[in-house]
């Protein structure tokens, strides 16, 4: 088994990044098959065989792996679409523009650059002729950014991916605080209707107004749920400390901690009526309730539905939902990843949970321990987003030793 990764080069990262970023892949509308072809060459380049995987034809899948001393697998995956982008609003060139130690474009630091540290950690083992202690397979999906249903959903549904553990290049760091995501949250999108009855403007008292009605339901439902204190599993508590800690700057501990200790409730949209001289005899909300990892969903969908039974006139109209997901922070894969990273810039690096919930969330319900981890920048999504060269530089040399740690981990 090596015992030393294949050295990597921040140039080459550049190089990688650069043309990654030259290629417009705005999801929507979601285009992609340029780059996808782009990265099918580089890994047949390299003398790799790959597979291309799709659904839909203008967003395919690419496929292709290292084989390794061993066949226990860690898989590498990374995103090539984009959200979409002003030209206009942009200072630099939004397909990609060096100045100095930064590199802007669109998906600089979500997530071209990360993807450009991976497929360099690839290149690195194959011109060295260094075999990876185990198995190396990447995974480069094409439909990230609206849903990922046509990629990494694609990938699952058709088996095309096996993996013992997987990385995903988002970057995980802001504020000059880095970390590893161990967690995401659950998620229940709920349409609520009302029934009212209409009379006219000047005579309200005849008739019954469907958006108080629905109101009265919403303020209720919402201090209800954001004053249910939730109970954790006791293998969640540290990920729950260290969350509290990584979030703190940005937004307080007392709201940090009850981020993850409550449920959360957005009230997305609410409508109704007609004209403003109408009792409106209809109206409509949507709400987006947000659940920490390890929390029975049905427990607060029970709960939702026994608050709302004291308004017969409001129905549940729409129900989807989602449950969270978790590493434990002491697993190997969650161990070499702090290690090695916290090597590559002697740093604490925290295992803290995510706000919301991605593609980890489909790989861990498939059974595939995941995480997501990268150096970048606080630009995601924004105007004039840009990656560094110590954060490609240090997402190559990460990429490239973990396989090393994370097979003495196993």
């Amino acid at each position: 088994m090596v015992s030393e990764a294949p050295p990597v080069s921040t140039e080459r990262v550049f190089e990688i990044a650069t043309e990654l970023l030259a290629v417009d892949t705005q999801n929507p509308p979601g285009e992609t098959r340029a780059l996808a072809e782009w990265v099918d060459s580089f890994f047949t380049d390299l003398g790799l065989e790959t597979e291309t995987v799709a659904t839909d034809p203008v967003k395919p899948n690419v496929l292709t792996t290292i084989p390794g001393e061993t066949e226990r697998t860690l898989l590498y995956n990374g995103h090539i679409d984009t959200v979409p982008f002003d030209a206009d609003e942009w200072t630099y060139d939004p397909l990609g523009e060096r100045e100095a130690d930064r590199l802007y474009g669109r998906g600089a630091t979500d997530m071209k650059g990360p993807l450009a540290a991976m497929l360099h950690a690839a290149e690195a083992f194959v011109e060295t002729d260094t075999t990876p202690p185990v198995t190396l397979a990447f995974a480069v999906v094409s439909d990230e950014e609206t849903g990922g249903d046509a990629g990494v959903g694609t990938l699952l549904r058709r088996e095309a991916v096996d993996a013992d553990a997987c990385v995903i290049g988002e970057t995980t760091c802001s504020r000059g605080q880095h970390s590893v995501t161990v967690a995401d949250r659950g998620s229940i999108w709920l349409t609520l209707e009302a029934e009212g009855v209409s009379a006219h403007g000047s005579r309200p008292m005849l008739g019954e107004n469907a958006i108080d009605r629905l109101w009265a339901a919403v303020t209720t439902l919402r201090t209800r749920l954001s004053d249910r204190e939730l109970s954790l599993p006791a293998d969640f508590e540290r990920i729950l400390a260290e969350s509290v800690t990584y979030y703190e700057p940005t937004m307080g501990e007392q709201q940090a901690r009850r981020l993850f200790a409550r449920p959360t409730v957005n009230l997305g949209t609410i409508e109704g009526g007609e004209s403003i001289n109408t009792v409106p005899g209809t109206a409509r909300a949507q709400l987006d309730i947000r659940l920490t990892a390890g929390i029975e969903t049905s427990e607060i969908l029970a709960d939702i539905r026994d608050c709302l039974a004291a308004y017969p006139a409001v129905s549940i109209a729409d129900v989807s939902w989602s449950v969270g997901t978790y590493e434990p922070p002491d697993s190997p894969l969650v161990e070499a990843v702090t290690t090695v990273a916290s090597e590559a810039i002697g740093d604490r690096i925290f295992r803290r949970s995510a706000t919301g919930g991605g593609d980890t969330k489909k790989f861990r319900k498939a059974d595939i321990p995941t995480v997501e981890f990268a150096f970048g920048t606080d630009t995601v999504h924004a105007v004039d987003e840009y990656t560094t060269a110590a954060a490609l530089a240090a997402n190559a040399a990460v990429y490239s030793r973990l396989p090393v740690v994370w097979a003495d981990a196993v």
